[in-house]
């Protein structure tokens, strides 16, 4: 009789809730940085306090409980999210090609497996992909093309065997291992449902000629290409899978065990931060505009201090810096206000020159809002430094978030003509 694995369920930025754990599991998760806190429960013996921050998902420590952290944001808006960051032009022309399928789950790990298994199985429906790679081996016949300095550095010049290079035609490709290894991963995923378990371990056979990936090794590169094109939307959404915040990948702190915890995570952050930027470089590229992501820079003149603006709108050749846009993933205050954001915001400006500086929330109460900053207006009667505050509710439907960001999009155009 199999006995049922304990869970603890949080929501992200909820409450602590206190949670039975031996102290291993309880320092292994403190140590991990998946949560916002773990800490011993002064009250209860044995047991710990766990608060959930930005990263939602399922994670699992060797005796301990699953850990499930529930996301504020529907999960299918979250895959949505997703799928547009992934492939934002197939989505951008069509909001259906955007979605990702995650069935009629309402966890986050059960519709991620339920969503690649899905794109696992459209890619292979017309059968396995398959391509040359280069082979190399000893032989006991001459195939292809001899590696004579492996000849002589191993054989002393005798044959046979004689070291080979040749193309093999084969299943065994990037894509199919990359393909493999994400149905892999998620079959040792805490939470997958039995029917999608068993579709995963179905696609696995299908690829059974296909060698495993190596754990801690990167991953095989591919090219898109006309060939390839079935299988596009299934590789990014594994790759997303395989590059994930697994915490079994995180190293420990300096000094400490290795961690022993396996899972899944979704950085809302990093995810809001990533639909965002790309959404306004699409938006942009229709207005002539070029965009670049994580534009490094220096706040200071001896380069000590580097900063890195989420997304710097540029002139169409790339040059000039025309407008500067920061994603945050946070809840507005109660006064609406969130200091630390602006002081970024300007520092953003000043370095790049410019008049206006943006901030988009995925909260807030208004729209749009603007402070303008004391000190810097140029001339008589001139127009200081904006800061403004843009709000996009995640509550939205699809195209209702694409048109916010389009209307975001035309005011960062306007803001050129103020340069």
């Amino acid at each position: 009789m199999t006995v049922p694995v304990p869970e603890v369920v949080l929501h992200e930025y909820g409450p602590a809730v206190s949670a039975p754990l031996d102290a291993a599991a309880g320092r292994a998760l403190a140590a991990s940085g998946i949560l916002q806190s773990a800490t011993p429960d002064p009250g209860r013996d044995g047991h710990w306090l766990l608060r959930a921050g930005s990263r939602v998902g399922a994670v699992r420590t060797p005796g301990g409980p699953v850990v499930r952290i529930m996301p504020k944001t529907p999960v299918s808006r979250l895959f949505f999210l997703l799928g547009f960051s992934l492939d934002p032009a197939r989505a951008w022309r069509d909001g259906r090609e955007g979605t990702v399928d995650t069935g009629a789950y309402d966890d986050v790990v059960p519709a991620l497996a339920h969503a690649v298994e899905r794109r696992i199985d459209a890619a292979l429906r017309q059968g396995v992909l398959q391509g040359y790679r280069e082979v190399e081996e000893s032989a006991l016949v001459v195939r292809g093309r001899l590696r004579e300095a492996e000849q002589l550095r191993r054989h002393f010049g005798r044959t046979p065997p004689v070291e080979i290079a040749y193309d093999a035609y084969t299943a065994d490709t990037a894509e199919n291992r990359i393909l493999r290894a994400a149905a892999e991963r998620l079959l040792r995923l805490p939470g997958v449902p039995g029917p999608v378990r068993r579709r995963l371990a179905h696609q696995r056979v299908r690829l059974a000629d296909v060698l495993p990936l190596v754990r801690g090794q990167e991953l095989p590169r591919w090219q898109p290409s006309r060939l390839n094109s079935r299988y596009q939307p299934a590789l990014r959404l594994a790759e997303a899978v395989l590059r994930g915040s697994s915490p079994e990948h995180r190293p420990p702190p300096s000094g400490a065990e290795p961690l022993a915890v396996d899972g899944f995570l979704f950085d809302m952050n990093r995810l809001f931060e990533d639909f965002v930027t790309i959404a306004l470089r699409e938006a942009l590229k229709e207005h002539g505009l070029t965009a670049r992501l994580q534009d490094p820079h220096h706040l200071d003149t001896a380069g000590l201090v580097r900063i890195r603006p989420d997304l710097v709108v540029r002139t169409g050749d790339g040059r000039t810096p025309l407008a500067v846009v920061d994603a945050k993933y946070k809840v507005e205050k109660a006064d609406g206000l969130l200091n630390a954001d602006l002081y970024q915001a300007l520092a953003y400006a000043t370095v790049l020159g410019l008049r206006e500086a943006h901030l988009v929330y995925a909260a807030g109460r208004r729209p749009e809002r603007f402070h303008e900053v004391r000190g810097t207006a140029v001339g008589a009667g001139g127009r200081g430094v904006r800061l403004y505050q843009h709000s996009l509710d995640l509550s939205r439907e699809p195209g209702q978030l694409l048109s916010a960001l389009r209307d975001i999009a035309g005011r960062l155009t306007g803001a050129t003509a103020h340069q």
